[in-house]
């Protein structure tokens, strides 16, 4: 089977007012090396995926960030736990990563779950929060908003892309475990079928932002399983990849979105 060409990432990149210095992107699908049903930027490797064409896809990632070093990468857990990736004692398994620390990566992995960006006005601090329902049921916006160590109201916030709210389908055990948590969450709830909801998973999380003080918020509306032809969905897809949210300070010597828009 015949390797595609090197790879030529087309990320996305937030419309957001974040200070000078706050750097981020989402990866699409577009551009790598691996093959179906991983075409073509998959930079997971426990997806099953050939590790040579992930390996290739990350070092394109990397080389484009200009960072200088790669994203430490979480092993999501769908919980609650925030680390700082400049702490070399912090283990790997989490759905957060904060860090005020220039030139170092915090980044999460989805394929329909909702990647979350925070940055404080000054662009002193930054994180990056992997979102499923159950995470968002257990506090991981909260967790993320309080490993910021700043006023809710010096946050901002980018929703990046996610299962929209016309396909997410959803049990009545999901709507009880994310109503009991706040009651305002029914409105992110669409009766399907007896026993059946949609979920609006990226206004679930936008509610909780603005509950929590966190009202600048950004971004949103992009739909993994919608739109197959920029991005992987486990929902519609089952075996696919997975697409990088990241979020950096800049170093002052380093080159700015060295291979990026």
């Amino acid at each position: 089977m015949q390797r595609r060409d090197a790879p030529a990432i087309s990320p996305l990149m937030p419309e957001w007012p974040a200070p000078s210095g706050v750097r981020a992107c989402a990866t699409t699908r577009v551009g790598g090396m691996s093959l179906a049903p991983y075409d073509s930027f998959n930079l997971a490797e426990h997806t099953g995926d050939d590790p040579i064409a992930v390996r290739a896809n990350r070092n394109a990632l990397y080389a484009a960030l200009g960072t200088g070093a790669p994203p430490r990468w979480l092993e999501q857990q769908h919980g609650v736990r925030v680390i700082d990736p400049a702490d070399p004692d912090a283990g790997p398994q989490a759905d957060g990563a904060c860090t005020s620390a220039l030139g170092i990566v915090c980044g999460v992995l989805t394929a329909d779950c909702l990647p979350v960006l925070l940055c404080d006005r000054d662009g002193t601090r930054v994180a990056a929060l992997h979102c499923g329902w159950r995470g968002v049921a257990r506090g991981i916006i909260e967790a993320g908003i309080a490993a910021m160590q700043r006023p809710s109201s010096r946050l901002l916030a980018w929703l990046g892309p996610a299962i929209g709210p016309t396909v997410y389908e959803v049990g009545e055990d999901v709507r009880q475990a994310l109503t009991t948590m706040s009651g305002a969450l029914a409105a992110a709830f669409q009766p399907t079928r007896a026993g059946y909801w949609t979920l609006d998973l990226t206004g679930a999380a936008r509610m909780l932002l603005e509950q929590r003080g966190v009202t600048d918020v950004y971004g949103g509306g992009a739909c993994t399983y919608a739109e197959a032809d920029r991005f992987f969905s486990h929902r519609r897809d089952g075996v696919t990849g997975r697409m990088a949210t990241v979020i950096w300070l800049e170093a002052p010597s380093a080159p700015a979105y060295a291979g990026l828009p």
